[in-house]
């Protein structure tokens, strides 16, 4: 009986690691589509422009796109990792499995959702991507690494998705919203960008004191902000406003970052002296 289950564990296993594997594939097949190497149209100028730097005040200028090949090979290096025989069986990868396909077949569907001007699908799927982030996220806190590789690979490769699709969610409903010619029940639109990146700036802090100091989600939160302070700053769509409100809530997050992984390197514990 023992060795019965042995078996249908180590089968599971496989098939958890292989469907991780292909997932890789289906996303990085996604992001030569969405770059416009493999022949479609960039993101940011697909479905009319909607996701492009100038699209709205709360869009990234185009450089912080790049971040996405930082987060693409880490998620191809994640892929590779999970195969070797210590994660095969560790039970934070067989927790961690199926959550980390399901956000690399929602990355590409979101891809896709652009690239054929469905924009309005494009919300629900980028929202769900990052409950499937924020899930793993929970889930890599509860359950340690293996050791300081699989914090690089595994740890750090979701943190900095993580923290950029937070970015990109806010950035992605905006654009929807203005293409749908939302008008911002009257309000002008600078107030919206400062009570939308007040918003970013808080989901940054609650990141950084609920995972005591965890880098890379701030990291790549900050970098995403930092890159709409820039576009606002020095771009076609200039807005002073959303450019400090930016700049403050990168200062914010970073601050409260540090702080947090002090503390949590200390030992420290709330309520202790």
């Amino acid at each position: 009986m023992g060795q019965q289950t042995s078996m249908v564990r180590q089968s599971n296993d496989l098939v958890r690691q292989i469907v991780v594997a292909a997932s890789a594939v289906v996303a990085v097949v996604g992001s030569f589509i969405g770059s416009g190497a493999a022949g479609g149209t960039e993101i940011q100028n697909a479905s009319n422009g909607a996701l492009a730097a100038d699209a709205t005040l709360i869009a990234p200028g185009g450089p912080a796109f790049s971040i996405w090949s930082v987060i693409y090979l880490g998620l191809v290096a994640y892929a590779v990792w999970q195969f070797l025989p210590a994660q095969k069986t560790a039970h934070r990868h067989r927790v961690l499995g199926y959550p980390a396909a399901a956000s690399l077949l929602l990355n590409a569907v979101w891809i896709l959702s652009i690239q054929f001007d469905l924009l309005w699908l494009s919300v629900p799927i980028i929202v769900a991507l990052l409950a499937a982030l924020a899930a793993i996220f929970v889930l890599l806190l509860r359950n340690k690494p293996i050791n300081i590789l699989d914090t690089v690979i595994t740890d750090g490769t979701m943190g900095l998705y993580l923290g950029w699709v937070c970015v990109a969610t806010a950035a992605n409903i905006a654009a929807v919203l203005v293409a749908a010619g939302f008008e911002g029940f009257g309000l002008d639109a600078n107030v919206w960008a400062v009570v939308v990146l007040a918003v970013a700036a808080a989901v940054g802090i609650a990141l950084a004191v609920y995972g005591r100091g965890r880098l890379a989600p701030s990291a790549s939160l900050c970098w995403g902000l930092a890159w709409v302070a820039m576009a606002r700053l020095n771009g076609d769509l200039l807005s002073t406003p959303a450019a400090t409100a930016a700049i403050v809530a990168v200062v914010l997050v970073l601050a409260v970052t540090v702080v947090a992984r002090v503390r949590a390197d200390r030992g420290y514990q709330p309520g202790s002296t």
